[in-house]
């Protein structure tokens, strides 16, 4: 069993509409010193398989497939296990 910790961040390239939105608030709220801020998902999924390398692959195609929108967003990940 790996347990996967999946990270996916809008690109850098396009709007964060959410990210603009946080970074007004924080400054609304005192907090000037923040810059640019960038919204994203985190997940993690166990994932049964017999190796690393079989596992990596998954995880690699479920986040192709479903977990980020590769047009938009960028992904990375961590196994462990």
């Amino acid at each position: 069993m790996f347990k996967a910790t999946v990270y996916v961040t809008v690109k850098q390239n396009v709007l964060d509409p959410q990210g603009v939105a946080v970074q007004g608030a924080l400054h609304s709220m005192g907090f000037n010193e923040v810059g640019k801020v960038r919204i994203g998902k985190y997940m993690e999924l166990e994932v049964d398989a017999t190796n690393r390398a079989e596992a990596e692959e998954r995880v690699r195609q479920m986040c192709e497939k479903l977990l980020a929108n590769t047009v938009v967003e960028d992904y990375r990940f961590e196994l462990e296990g």
